[in-house]
């Protein structure tokens, strides 16, 4: 063991029998085991959240989208659909229409947004895990057109899957038409759909209703024109990695982008938060080791004719400071392990019996979603090491001079 560390040891130890410098130095360790304790649970929390968003967006957003760089709608060609399936790592391609409409169901109405979708939505399976009443088809056995509705829609418009004789009339306005009468029936497209299938995931999607592609181009006049293309990758591929190989392919007329990207603002959001809570238990940690400042410099009184002895045997002043920083580095190391244990125990805990419930009925999961990454905690280890060096350096160095000063 290095000469400093096996003096700091012995330091460390027998101080514990004076009781004042002893209790400075116990709470400085409990400060320094509480703060980061909190740091590990409170940033696994946000993983845990980010993780929950990730989870809630697979759900129903695709995995790569393909919109136009320029308006709201583009030509798909056989030509542009062979570009996009022969790309590497696209397992199903979805071609998709997207805008608001009207929608009435006997006597209600509302706006709501219509999404159509052609077959391979059913072979996604996307919204299996959302379904909570119904089916997910879009066509039945007779050709019949389904909708598939968001619970906020059913809700608003009092939809009942039982009633098989009321349908849902779904409105747009005509195009080419130089003005708007709305209170005249021939100013709208109609469709009638027959309600199939509720799903619910969150109030962002409430509004949505998911219909077949043909249905819905007639109704917006979309003919050969689509809104988007999602795509479905195979198992093995990074969303990122075909997001650029078709962004690279395609060229400027067309944005791709991967499913973090479509919800890049409420991730930032969830990250922010995250360095900002860092940062303020970053502080709160410094604040508890500020103990350690304290107790070192009362060591450094205390052990005054110690130094000085270390001196008159050959001591340098850099071997004290490393002495005294050893020790500050021990005090701090024991409170961190005791921290990061017990973090790293409260958030398995939570893993694994849902201690912690969300306390909403409401609420997508019934517990606080918890996620721990290695790197949080080596992340909160090495601000423990720093904040310790920062706060241990100037008794350190004080210990040094006044050693020499009473040798001299």
């Amino acid at each position: 063991m290095n000469l400093s560390y096996r003096i700091a040891v012995r330091y460390f130890f027998s101080r514990n029998k004076r009781s004042f410098i002893s209790l400075i130095a116990r709470i400085a360790m409990a400060g320094v085991a509480v703060g980061t304790m909190s740091m590990v649970v409170v940033l696994s929390v946000f993983n845990g959240m980010e993780d929950l968003n990730r989870k809630i967006f697979k759900t129903f957003d695709a995995d790569v989208k393909i919109s136009p760089s320029e308006g709201k709608r583009f030509k798909v060609t056989d030509e542009l659909l062979g570009q996009i399936r022969s790309t590497e790592g696209v397992r199903l391609v979805t071609q998709v229409i997207e805008d608001n409409a009207l929608a009435r169901y006997g006597s209600q109405q509302t706006i709501v947004r219509l999404k159509g979708v052609d077959n391979t939505f059913e072979q996604q399976g996307q919204l299996d895990t959302a379904l909570i009443e119904g089916s997910l088809k879009l066509h039945g056995n007779v050709g019949t057109p389904y909708a598939v509705i968001a619970e906020g829609v059913r809700n608003a418009l009092s939809i009942s899957l039982e009633d098989i004789i009321t349908p849902l009339e779904l409105l747009y306005p005509k195009t080419g038409s130089k003005t708007l009468n709305l209170t005249s029936s021939e100013a709208f497209n109609q469709v009638s759909l027959r309600p199939g299938g509720i799903f619910f995931i969150e109030p962002r999607y409430d509004d949505y209703v998911i219909a077949p592609l043909a249905q819905v181009a007639s109704l917006m006049q979309y003919q050969g024109d689509r809104s988007a293309v999602e795509i479905r990758i195979s198992p093995g591929f990074e969303e990122q990695q075909v997001s650029r190989a078709l962004a690279k392919k395609l060229g400027e007329k067309f944005v791709v982008k991967d499913r973090d990207s479509l919800n890049s603002d409420l991730l930032r959001a969830i990250r922010l938060e995250k360095l900002f809570v860092a940062v303020t238990l970053s502080l709160i940690i410094l604040v508890a080791a500020i103990n350690i400042f304290f107790s070192l410099s009362m060591l450094a009184i205390e052990k005054k004719k110690d130094v000085s002895m270390l001196y008159a045997l050959g001591a340098t002043p850099v071997l004290i400071r490393k002495i005294f920083l050893a020790e500050g580095a021990i005090v701090a190391l024991s409170g961190a392990v005791v921290g990061l244990g017990g973090g790293i125990l409260i958030c398995w805990l939570q893993m694994t019996y849902d201690l912690v419930s969300m306390g909403m009925a409401t609420s997508l999961v019934d517990a606080y979603p918890v996620k721990l990454i290695w790197g949080d905690i080596l992340f909160t280890g090495i601000i423990v090491v720093i904040i310790t060096m920062v706060v241990s350096y100037v008794p350190a160095r004080r210990a040094a001079q006044a050693g020499r000063m009473v040798r001299v």
